[in-house]
Protein backbone atom coordinates (compact mmCIF):
# COMPACT_ATOMS: atom_id res chain seq x y z
CA UNK A 1 0.00 0.00 0.00
CA UNK A 2 2.82 2.44 0.86
CA UNK A 3 4.48 1.57 -2.45
CA UNK A 4 1.28 2.40 -4.34
CA UNK A 5 0.94 5.72 -2.50
CA UNK A 6 4.56 6.73 -3.10
CA UNK A 7 4.28 6.07 -6.82
CA UNK A 8 1.14 8.20 -6.91
CA UNK A 9 2.85 11.15 -5.19
CA UNK A 10 6.38 11.15 -6.67
CA UNK A 11 6.21 11.50 -10.43
CA UNK A 12 9.92 10.88 -11.15
CA UNK A 13 10.03 7.80 -8.94
CA UNK A 14 6.90 6.50 -10.67
CA UNK A 15 8.72 6.46 -14.01
CA UNK A 16 11.62 4.30 -12.77
CA UNK A 17 9.71 1.74 -10.67
CA UNK A 18 7.49 -1.20 -11.54
CA UNK A 19 3.78 -0.45 -11.67
CA UNK A 20 2.06 -2.85 -9.25
CA UNK A 21 -1.09 -3.01 -11.36
CA UNK A 22 -1.05 -6.22 -13.32
CA UNK A 23 1.41 -7.74 -10.83
CA UNK A 24 -0.65 -7.49 -7.64
CA UNK A 25 -1.21 -11.24 -7.43
CA UNK A 26 1.48 -12.89 -9.55
CA UNK A 27 4.33 -11.00 -7.83
CA UNK A 28 4.44 -11.71 -4.06
CA UNK A 29 6.30 -8.42 -3.48
CA UNK A 30 3.01 -6.60 -4.06
CA UNK A 31 0.90 -8.72 -1.72
CA UNK A 32 -0.51 -6.49 1.07
CA UNK A 33 0.68 -8.92 3.75
CA UNK A 34 -0.06 -7.05 6.96
CA UNK A 35 -3.42 -5.66 5.90
CA UNK A 36 -6.63 -7.22 7.21
CA UNK A 37 -10.18 -6.48 6.14
CA UNK A 38 -11.92 -4.97 9.15
CA UNK A 39 -15.46 -6.18 10.00
CA UNK A 40 -18.04 -3.41 10.23
CA UNK A 41 -20.49 -4.99 12.67
CA UNK A 42 -24.30 -4.72 12.59
CA UNK A 43 -24.40 -7.34 9.82
CA UNK A 44 -22.86 -4.90 7.32
CA UNK A 45 -21.03 -7.52 5.29
CA UNK A 46 -18.83 -6.50 2.32
CA UNK A 47 -21.20 -5.57 -0.47
CA UNK A 48 -24.00 -4.41 1.84
CA UNK A 49 -25.81 -1.50 0.21
CA UNK A 50 -25.31 0.72 3.28
CA UNK A 51 -21.52 0.61 2.78
CA UNK A 52 -21.73 2.12 -0.69
CA UNK A 53 -19.27 -0.41 -2.09
CA UNK A 54 -16.51 0.52 0.39
CA UNK A 55 -14.50 -1.87 2.57
CA UNK A 56 -12.11 -0.89 5.39
CA UNK A 57 -8.65 -2.37 5.89
CA UNK A 58 -6.40 -2.16 8.95
CA UNK A 59 -2.61 -2.42 8.89
CA UNK A 60 -1.67 -4.68 11.82
CA UNK A 61 1.78 -3.07 12.15
CA UNK A 62 1.14 0.65 11.70
CA UNK A 63 -2.50 0.98 12.70
CA UNK A 64 -3.28 2.71 9.41
CA UNK A 65 -6.94 2.45 8.43
CA UNK A 66 -7.96 2.90 4.78
CA UNK A 67 -11.25 2.67 2.95
CA UNK A 68 -11.25 1.10 -0.52
CA UNK A 69 -14.10 0.97 -3.02
CA UNK A 70 -14.56 -2.61 -4.23
CA UNK A 71 -17.64 -2.91 -6.45
CA UNK A 72 -16.82 -6.59 -6.99
CA UNK A 73 -18.64 -7.38 -3.74
CA UNK A 74 -21.99 -6.67 -5.41
CA UNK A 75 -22.09 -10.27 -6.61
CA UNK A 76 -19.29 -11.94 -4.64
CA UNK A 77 -18.92 -13.12 -1.05
CA UNK A 78 -15.62 -13.26 0.78
CA UNK A 79 -14.26 -16.59 2.02
CA UNK A 80 -10.76 -15.89 3.31
CA UNK A 81 -7.79 -13.52 3.38
CA UNK A 82 -4.26 -14.72 2.57
CA UNK A 83 -1.32 -12.29 2.78
CA UNK A 84 -3.83 -9.49 2.35
CA UNK A 85 -5.29 -11.03 -0.82
CA UNK A 86 -9.02 -11.72 -0.69
CA UNK A 87 -10.49 -15.07 -1.70
CA UNK A 88 -13.96 -14.51 -3.16
CA UNK A 89 -16.78 -16.68 -4.47
CA UNK A 90 -19.00 -15.40 -7.28
CA UNK A 91 -22.70 -15.72 -6.51
CA UNK A 92 -24.04 -16.91 -9.84
CA UNK A 93 -21.61 -19.71 -10.69
CA UNK A 94 -19.45 -20.27 -7.54
CA UNK A 95 -16.25 -19.28 -9.41
CA UNK A 96 -13.37 -18.50 -7.04
CA UNK A 97 -11.41 -15.26 -7.43
CA UNK A 98 -8.26 -13.89 -5.84
CA UNK A 99 -8.35 -10.11 -5.45
CA UNK A 100 -5.64 -7.65 -4.48
CA UNK A 101 -7.78 -4.91 -2.94
CA UNK A 102 -5.18 -2.17 -3.47
CA UNK A 103 -4.24 -2.85 -7.10
CA UNK A 104 -7.60 -4.34 -8.19
CA UNK A 105 -5.77 -7.25 -9.83
CA UNK A 106 -7.88 -10.40 -10.14
CA UNK A 107 -7.04 -14.04 -10.77
CA UNK A 108 -9.93 -16.37 -11.54
CA UNK A 109 -9.99 -20.00 -10.47
CA UNK A 110 -12.48 -22.80 -11.23
CA UNK A 111 -16.00 -22.82 -9.76
CA UNK A 112 -16.27 -24.38 -6.34
CA UNK A 113 -19.12 -26.53 -7.64
CA UNK A 114 -16.55 -28.64 -9.53
CA UNK A 115 -15.22 -29.68 -6.14
CA UNK A 116 -18.60 -30.41 -4.65
CA UNK A 117 -19.35 -33.05 -7.28
CA UNK A 118 -16.34 -35.02 -6.01
CA UNK A 119 -17.66 -35.31 -2.47
CA UNK A 120 -21.46 -35.28 -2.84
CA UNK A 121 -23.57 -37.62 -4.96
CA UNK A 122 -26.43 -35.45 -6.08
CA UNK A 123 -28.20 -34.89 -9.38
CA UNK A 124 -28.61 -31.16 -8.87
CA UNK A 125 -25.78 -29.17 -7.29
CA UNK A 126 -26.72 -25.82 -5.81
CA UNK A 127 -24.15 -23.10 -5.27
CA UNK A 128 -25.51 -22.44 -1.81
CA UNK A 129 -24.62 -26.02 -0.92
CA UNK A 130 -21.01 -25.33 -1.97
CA UNK A 131 -20.55 -22.93 0.90
CA UNK A 132 -22.72 -24.74 3.44
CA UNK A 133 -21.17 -28.18 2.92
CA UNK A 134 -17.57 -27.38 2.05
CA UNK A 135 -16.69 -24.18 3.85
CA UNK A 136 -19.11 -23.56 6.68
CA UNK A 137 -17.01 -25.44 9.22
CA UNK A 138 -13.76 -23.69 8.41
CA UNK A 139 -11.02 -23.48 5.82
CA UNK A 140 -7.35 -22.55 5.57
CA UNK A 141 -5.85 -21.26 2.35
CA UNK A 142 -2.37 -20.94 0.85
CA UNK A 143 -1.44 -19.05 -2.33
CA UNK A 144 1.67 -19.84 -4.36
CA UNK A 145 2.87 -17.80 -7.35
CA UNK A 146 4.53 -19.92 -10.03
CA UNK A 147 7.40 -18.70 -12.20
CA UNK A 148 5.26 -18.97 -15.34
CA UNK A 149 2.76 -16.41 -14.04
CA UNK A 150 0.11 -18.88 -12.91
CA UNK A 151 -1.19 -18.95 -9.36
CA UNK A 152 -1.86 -22.11 -7.33
CA UNK A 153 -4.31 -22.11 -4.44
CA UNK A 154 -4.55 -24.87 -1.82
CA UNK A 155 -7.56 -24.97 0.52
CA UNK A 156 -7.87 -27.16 3.60
CA UNK A 157 -11.50 -28.16 4.10
CA UNK A 158 -11.61 -28.79 7.84
CA UNK A 159 -15.07 -30.37 7.70
CA UNK A 160 -13.80 -33.07 5.33
CA UNK A 161 -10.19 -33.28 6.59
CA UNK A 162 -9.09 -32.96 2.98
CA UNK A 163 -7.13 -30.57 0.79
CA UNK A 164 -8.37 -29.13 -2.50
CA UNK A 165 -6.14 -27.42 -5.03
CA UNK A 166 -6.34 -25.66 -8.38
CA UNK A 167 -4.36 -23.16 -10.41
CA UNK A 168 -5.44 -20.28 -12.61
CA UNK A 169 -5.27 -22.48 -15.74
CA UNK A 170 -7.36 -25.35 -14.38
CA UNK A 171 -11.00 -26.04 -15.21
CA UNK A 172 -11.86 -27.70 -11.90
CA UNK A 173 -10.77 -28.10 -8.31
CA UNK A 174 -9.20 -31.43 -7.35
CA UNK A 175 -9.16 -33.19 -4.01
CA UNK A 176 -5.79 -34.54 -2.93
CA UNK A 177 -5.60 -38.34 -2.89
CA UNK A 178 -4.61 -38.36 0.79
CA UNK A 179 -6.54 -37.36 3.90
CA UNK A 180 -5.45 -34.85 6.49
CA UNK A 181 -5.15 -35.69 10.19
CA UNK A 182 -7.95 -34.78 12.57
CA UNK A 183 -7.59 -32.28 15.41
CA UNK A 184 -5.31 -29.79 13.75
CA UNK A 185 -4.68 -26.07 13.46
CA UNK A 186 -3.31 -24.65 10.22
CA UNK A 187 -1.16 -21.69 9.20
CA UNK A 188 -0.43 -20.38 5.71
CA UNK A 189 3.06 -18.98 5.20
CA UNK A 190 4.98 -18.27 1.97
CA UNK A 191 2.76 -20.51 -0.14
CA UNK A 192 3.00 -23.46 2.25
CA UNK A 193 0.60 -24.85 4.83
CA UNK A 194 1.77 -25.77 8.31
CA UNK A 195 -0.38 -28.00 10.53
CA UNK A 196 -0.07 -28.78 14.21
CA UNK A 197 -1.79 -32.05 15.14
CA UNK A 198 -2.78 -32.80 18.71
CA UNK A 199 -2.69 -35.10 20.46
CA UNK A 200 -0.46 -37.54 18.59
CA UNK A 201 0.82 -40.77 20.12
CA UNK A 202 4.14 -39.19 21.09
CA UNK A 203 2.99 -35.61 21.65
CA UNK A 204 2.10 -32.90 19.17
CA UNK A 205 3.30 -33.13 15.57
CA UNK A 206 3.91 -30.33 13.08
CA UNK A 207 3.35 -31.12 9.39
CA UNK A 208 4.22 -29.11 6.29
CA UNK A 209 2.38 -29.16 2.95
CA UNK A 210 4.38 -27.74 0.05
CA UNK A 211 2.78 -26.38 -3.12
CA UNK A 212 2.87 -28.58 -6.25
CA UNK A 213 6.36 -29.07 -7.63
CA UNK A 214 5.15 -28.10 -11.09
CA UNK A 215 1.99 -26.69 -12.61
CA UNK A 216 -0.62 -29.41 -13.07
CA UNK A 217 0.87 -31.81 -10.54
CA UNK A 218 -0.70 -32.51 -7.12
CA UNK A 219 0.79 -31.18 -3.89
CA UNK A 220 3.15 -33.63 -2.18
CA UNK A 221 1.93 -35.47 0.88
CA UNK A 222 2.26 -33.68 4.22
CA UNK A 223 5.70 -34.21 5.69
CA UNK A 224 6.49 -34.39 9.37
CA UNK A 225 8.92 -31.58 10.25
CA UNK A 226 8.77 -31.59 14.05
CA UNK A 227 7.57 -33.67 16.99
CA UNK A 228 6.94 -32.13 20.38
CA UNK A 229 7.18 -34.79 23.13
CA UNK A 230 4.68 -34.70 25.97
CA UNK A 231 7.38 -33.87 28.52
CA UNK A 232 7.92 -30.58 26.67
CA UNK A 233 4.31 -29.63 26.02
CA UNK A 234 0.90 -31.21 26.34
CA UNK A 235 -1.30 -29.11 24.09
CA UNK A 236 0.21 -27.52 20.99
CA UNK A 237 -2.75 -25.52 19.87
CA UNK A 238 -1.79 -22.70 17.55
CA UNK A 239 0.72 -21.68 14.91
CA UNK A 240 1.13 -17.96 14.26
CA UNK A 241 3.54 -15.87 12.20
CA UNK A 242 5.23 -13.05 14.10
CA UNK A 243 8.14 -10.96 12.78
CA UNK A 244 8.75 -13.49 9.97
CA UNK A 245 9.01 -16.33 12.51
CA UNK A 246 6.50 -19.17 12.89
CA UNK A 247 5.64 -19.59 16.56
CA UNK A 248 3.97 -22.55 18.25
CA UNK A 249 1.81 -21.46 21.18
CA UNK A 250 1.08 -24.24 23.65
CA UNK A 251 0.42 -25.35 27.21
CA UNK A 252 2.78 -27.32 29.40
CA UNK A 253 0.38 -29.48 31.40
CA UNK A 254 -3.23 -30.52 31.85
CA UNK A 255 -3.98 -27.42 33.91
CA UNK A 256 -3.39 -25.47 30.67
CA UNK A 257 -1.47 -22.78 32.47
CA UNK A 258 1.01 -21.23 31.88
CA UNK A 259 1.34 -20.67 28.14
CA UNK A 260 4.64 -21.30 26.37
CA UNK A 261 5.80 -20.09 22.97
CA UNK A 262 8.36 -21.95 20.85
CA UNK A 263 10.01 -20.92 17.61
CA UNK A 264 9.25 -23.59 15.01
CA UNK A 265 12.78 -23.35 13.58
CA UNK A 266 14.17 -24.36 16.97
CA UNK A 267 11.71 -27.23 17.42
CA UNK A 268 12.66 -28.66 14.02
CA UNK A 269 16.26 -29.10 15.21
CA UNK A 270 15.19 -30.39 18.63
CA UNK A 271 15.75 -27.21 20.65
CA UNK A 272 12.89 -26.55 23.07
CA UNK A 273 13.86 -23.15 24.39
CA UNK A 274 10.78 -21.04 25.11
CA UNK A 275 10.47 -17.61 23.55
CA UNK A 276 10.59 -15.21 26.50
CA UNK A 277 9.40 -12.11 24.71
CA UNK A 278 7.40 -11.20 21.62
CA UNK A 279 8.39 -7.55 21.88
CA UNK A 280 5.71 -5.00 21.10
CA UNK A 281 3.38 -7.63 19.68
CA UNK A 282 0.17 -9.24 20.88
CA UNK A 283 -0.97 -12.61 19.53
CA UNK A 284 -4.62 -13.23 18.67
CA UNK A 285 -5.34 -16.94 18.31
CA UNK A 286 -8.34 -18.62 16.73
CA UNK A 287 -9.44 -20.20 13.45
CA UNK A 288 -7.05 -17.64 11.99
CA UNK A 289 -4.15 -16.45 14.16
CA UNK A 290 -2.68 -12.96 13.93
CA UNK A 291 0.18 -10.97 15.42
CA UNK A 292 -0.62 -7.30 16.04
CA UNK A 293 1.79 -4.49 16.92
CA UNK A 294 1.03 -2.36 19.96
CA UNK A 295 3.28 0.50 18.78
CA UNK A 296 0.58 2.30 16.81
CA UNK A 297 -2.46 0.70 18.46
CA UNK A 298 -2.52 1.92 22.08
CA UNK A 299 -5.46 -0.30 23.08
CA UNK A 300 -3.38 -3.38 22.26
CA UNK A 301 -1.17 -4.54 25.14
CA UNK A 302 2.29 -5.82 24.20
CA UNK A 303 3.47 -9.26 25.34
CA UNK A 304 -0.06 -10.66 25.54
CA UNK A 305 -1.86 -13.65 24.04
CA UNK A 306 -5.61 -13.39 23.44
CA UNK A 307 -7.46 -16.61 22.72
CA UNK A 308 -10.49 -18.65 23.69
CA UNK A 309 -9.44 -20.39 26.89
CA UNK A 310 -10.14 -24.15 26.88
CA UNK A 311 -11.34 -24.04 30.48
CA UNK A 312 -13.24 -20.76 30.40
CA UNK A 313 -14.72 -21.24 26.89
CA UNK A 314 -14.44 -17.49 26.40
CA UNK A 315 -11.73 -15.14 25.19
CA UNK A 316 -9.09 -14.41 27.80
CA UNK A 317 -5.81 -12.49 27.83
CA UNK A 318 -2.54 -14.00 29.06
CA UNK A 319 0.36 -11.71 29.96
CA UNK A 320 3.58 -13.40 28.91
CA UNK A 321 5.88 -11.36 31.17
CA UNK A 322 3.86 -11.85 34.38
CA UNK A 323 2.01 -15.14 33.67
CA UNK A 324 -1.21 -13.38 34.74
CA UNK A 325 -4.65 -13.69 33.22
CA UNK A 326 -7.17 -10.93 32.55
CA UNK A 327 -10.20 -10.04 30.43
CA UNK A 328 -9.21 -8.67 27.00
CA UNK A 329 -11.98 -6.03 27.03
CA UNK A 330 -14.51 -4.70 29.51
CA UNK A 331 -17.51 -6.85 30.38
CA UNK A 332 -20.00 -4.42 28.82
CA UNK A 333 -18.36 -4.86 25.42
CA UNK A 334 -17.54 -8.56 25.41
CA UNK A 335 -20.84 -9.68 26.96
CA UNK A 336 -23.15 -7.11 25.40
CA UNK A 337 -25.51 -7.60 22.51
CA UNK A 338 -25.18 -5.86 19.18
CA UNK A 339 -25.25 -2.90 18.58
CA UNK A 340 -21.98 -2.05 20.38
CA UNK A 341 -20.07 -0.55 21.81
CA UNK A 342 -17.25 -2.57 20.26
CA UNK A 343 -13.55 -2.11 20.93
CA UNK A 344 -10.72 -2.52 18.43
CA UNK A 345 -9.76 -5.73 20.23
CA UNK A 346 -13.22 -7.15 19.49
CA UNK A 347 -12.78 -6.28 15.83
CA UNK A 348 -9.46 -8.13 15.73
CA UNK A 349 -10.90 -11.11 17.64
CA UNK A 350 -13.61 -11.22 14.97
CA UNK A 351 -10.91 -11.32 12.28
CA UNK A 352 -9.82 -14.63 13.83
CA UNK A 353 -13.33 -16.09 13.38
CA UNK A 354 -13.85 -16.38 9.63
CA UNK A 355 -17.57 -17.12 9.79
CA UNK A 356 -18.24 -13.91 11.72
CA UNK A 357 -15.62 -11.80 9.93
CA UNK A 358 -17.09 -12.34 6.46
CA UNK A 359 -20.68 -11.67 7.60
CA UNK A 360 -20.16 -8.17 8.98
CA UNK A 361 -20.61 -9.35 12.57
CA UNK A 362 -18.60 -8.41 15.67
CA UNK A 363 -17.85 -11.09 18.26
CA UNK A 364 -19.45 -10.87 21.68
CA UNK A 365 -20.08 -13.63 24.20
CA UNK A 366 -23.81 -12.90 24.24
CA UNK A 367 -24.14 -12.93 20.45
CA UNK A 368 -22.02 -16.08 20.06
CA UNK A 369 -24.46 -18.18 22.07
CA UNK A 370 -27.57 -16.96 20.28
CA UNK A 371 -29.09 -19.73 18.10
CA UNK A 372 -28.15 -19.37 14.46
CA UNK A 373 -25.52 -16.65 15.06
CA UNK A 374 -23.20 -17.95 12.35
CA UNK A 375 -25.62 -19.81 10.09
Amino acid sequence: MDYVRLRAVYKNWRYITICPRGHGITDPRFHPRRWMMLPEGHGLHPGHYKLGGYVRFLNLDTGTLVRVKLPLFKNHCILDSINGLLLLQRDEDSAILLLNPFTSDITELPPLSTLLTQVVTQSEITFGLCYCYLLKHGMSTAVFCNNDGTTTVMIILHHLSQLAYANSQDKQWILASWDLPLNMKALSCQGKLYLVQYPASHGSQVLQIDPPLQVGSPPPRPKLIATCPTNKLVYGYHLVECDSNILLVCHTDDSRSPILIYNLENIIVGRFTPVRSIGKHALFLGERSLSVSSKALPTIIAETIIYKGPREHRFVQYHLSTAKWSEPVDECSIYGYSPGPHSLIQHIITCCIRRAWNKGLIYSEAEAYKPGWLT
